[in-house]
């Protein structure tokens, strides 16, 4: 069903109720920040491209501070390809010599972080992309991994890929003061000037640190945080995304969206959403309705 044809079938009563139910959502979330960590097949489909760039804008004109930082995988991965090389992952991380460093560079940088910027101009919004190279306002060093069942100071070198410094939350600031919506590419950089690939979990859950964020919501591929019977779990606390880690539950490209959801969520954030980019106007279902769809994560 289109939208178009969806909102044919609903009375212009209903389509009031609608408005007036999201009102309490509005007036809680006025002024807010909200961190939106965009990926997995929301970024590819083209419906769902346009449904998500018309929720950020309207979530910007109701007067909510949407900020959206943007992972690019399978981009990546279609580039590597036709540059005859092979993507390899640690832990959920991109390994990242030199050559992918650069084809990282100008897909999230460039392509990736331009078609955001536009599709939200598009539905009227006023978005402005960046790096972390912009204003310098992500740092990095290097992030030497712990190798997994092996002996603690047992490190695995990945590459260019960064860990978070610092964040300068004033380029931001400006930017939300002046109606912008700040379009995030995860790259940051050293001390000397190098470039660092950051997963894009992470930096959107530092920044909604930093940010003192409202909440941090990642979009996903899946429902939300399944357990091992692939059963929705709608509501966590640490100990039990701790257990989930410990028996297996939640392995691979999870562990740094579940890692950055914690943090977030310990470290001030009001509340972390995993929640299913397949759903159309899932941001909007997440954030101005009673009905969630995906996992929240509970500081306590």
């Amino acid at each position: 069903m289109t939208d178009s044809h969806a909102a044919d079938t609903v009375t212009p009563a209903r389509k009031a109720e609608i408005l007036a139910e999201a009102l309490p959502y509005i007036k809680r979330f006025f002024d807010k920040t909200i961190v939106i960590k965009y990926g997995g097949n929301a970024m590819t489909d083209p419906k769902l491209k346009d449904c998500f760039a018309r929720d950020v804008v309207l979530l910007k004109l109701v007067g909510l501070n949407p900020v959206v930082v943007h992972g690019g995988g399978p981009q990546i991965e279609n580039l590597l390809a036709r540059v005859g090389k092979k993507g390899e992952f640690i832990q959920g991380m991109r390994v990242t010599d030199a050559e992918t460093m650069e084809v990282v560079e100008m897909v999230l940088g460039g392509q990736v972080n331009k078609e955001i910027v536009n599709l939200i101009n598009q539905a009227g919004g006023k978005a402005v992309g960046l790096t972390g190279k912009d204003a310098s306002f992500i740092r990095a060093k290097k992030l030497l991994m712990q190798k997994l069942d092996a002996p603690m100071g047992d490190l695995v070198d990945v590459g260019q890929v960064g860990e978070i410094t610092s964040i300068d939350p004033s380029l931001i600031s400006f930017l939300d003061k002046g109606d912008f919506i700040p379009v995030i590419a995860p790259i940051g950089v050293g001390e000397e000037g190098e470039t660092y690939n950051i997963n894009a979990d992470v930096v959107a859950g530092k920044l909604a640190e930093i940010l003192k964020a409202e909440k941090l919501v990642l979009l996903t591929n899946t429902p939300g945080v399944l357990d091992k019977a692939g059963n929705l779990l709608t509501g966590l606390t640490p100990r039990e995304i701790d257990e989930l880690v410990a028996d297996g539950t939640l392995s691979g490209g999870m562990l740094p969206k579940i890692g950055s959801a914690l943090d977030a969520a310990r470290n001030g954030v009001k509340s972390v959403h995993i929640i299913d980019g397949r759903v159309e106007h899932c941001l909007l279902l997440e954030i101005l309705t009673d009905h969630g769809v995906g996992t929240m994560i509970k500081s306590k």
